[in-house]
């Protein structure tokens, strides 16, 4: 039995070994990870309240929003909540619109990611626009490619 070597089409030979070329990730200064029920309870800002206070520190802030808390970003939020019978004239801007506002803010400092998993379980896939999904799969390597990590939510 002879062995037999697969080349390239038109190649006499094997190609030279490559070396693997090595994926740098980019460092950040604090991932975030929220994983709490929008309206359950104040972890979701209190979680936008610590991003922002680190952000104006000049630190740089990944959240990764799991669960239900994808659905802060989702489209048909609009810019505004409800209109508060008490102050009919006032602006209250809605999650998405928050967040919209915190990126636009902070080019290349601040990031959310959605979930690609959790989103889909709960039917929330319209984020807006601004929003990077990651699958679970990268978890660990988001944890890694961040010099703290914060669970705020619960499981």
């Amino acid at each position: 039995m002879t062995d037999t070597t697969i080349q390239p089409a038109g190649t006499s030979e094997l190609p030279a070994t490559r070396k693997p070329t090595k994926i740098v990730q980019r460092r950040w200064g604090l991932l975030l990870v929220v994983t709490a029920a929008p309206h359950s309870n104040d972890v979701i800002t209190s979680a936008m309240r610590l991003a922002q206070a680190v952000l104006d520190e000049g630190k740089t802030v990944r959240m990764w929003a799991c669960g239900y808390a994808n659905m802060l970003t989702q489209k048909a939020h609009g810019d505004t909540k409800l209109i508060n019978t008490r102050d009919p004239e006032g602006f209250y801007p809605s999650s998405a619109h928050i967040v919209r506002e915190m990126l636009a803010a902070n080019p290349g400092k601040f990031a959310w990611i959605a979930c690609t998993a959790c989103s889909a379980e709960r039917g929330a896939t319209d984020h807006i626009a601004e929003v990077r999904f990651r699958s679970p799969l990268r978890f660990v390597s988001t944890i890694e490619a961040a010099d703290q990590t914060v669970f705020i939510g619960g499981a």
